[in-house]
């Protein structure tokens, strides 16, 4: 077992969190670096309830304003979403919109900017984005991505008069992401930029 020192001399053994003291412990992160963003996620016709269970468990995680499930995607109480996700459905705001057009409408209208996050011609890496206090994610289907209608709806990540994207890099054979984990990194990129900004705002 790893044991670490601390500062009185003393070991002791480095054990994993649970129960009471790892709420705690969250707690007081949370309170210690509040929330800089308001980021909502739009699911389109994203079709396997595996990922919808993921994507579920990943909002509650990074405290997502809103997720909006339209066209073809599964809904709770389907029990693998249920499962997968460990009931967070019932943690997180979520709707289901048969349209997809409707709740990006809604959301611009609410001073969200949005954001496809798919490989298109000119798409920028997440990273490079200056992302603005109210984002608005859109993810597509696993084979068949986001719908053309749905990208011509989305802002421009890049400056330039083509719709362009947002990705994530890879370097390997592979030429995608699922779409749970492309997800989980531009959001929890963005909730990392904001520590910063706190970092910053309680230094200056």
């Amino acid at each position: 077992m790893v044991k670490i020192r601390v500062i009185r001399g003393k070991e002791r053994d480095m054990r994993a969190l649970r129960g009471t003291p790892l709420k705690r412990f969250h707690r007081d992160f949370r309170r210690k670096h509040p929330i800089q963003h308001d980021i909502a996620v739009v699911l389109e016709n994203v079709e396997y309830p595996v990922n919808v269970g993921s994507i579920f468990r990943i909002a509650d995680a990074a405290r997502i304003e809103e997720l909006i499930l339209t066209g073809i995607t599964p809904t709770p109480p389907n029990p693998t979403i249920v499962k997968v996700g460990r009931n967070k459905h019932k943690n997180v705001r979520w709707r289901y919109e048969k349209e997809t057009s409707k709740p990006i409408a809604e959301l611009k209208d609410q001073g969200y900017r949005i954001f496809a996050l798919e490989i298109t011609e000119g798409a920028r890496p997440y990273y490079e984005i200056n992302w603005p206090a109210k984002t608005c994610l859109v993810v597509g289907h696993e084979e068949h991505s986001i719908t053309r209608a749905t990208l011509a709806l989305c802002d421009d990540a890049a400056s330039s008069h083509v719709r362009s994207g947002v990705f994530i890099p890879l370097w390997g054979k592979g030429l995608s992401l699922n779409v749970h984990v492309a997800l989980a990194v531009a959001v929890f990129h963005i909730r990392y930029l904001g520590l910063v900004r706190n970092q910053s705002d309680s230094s200056s």
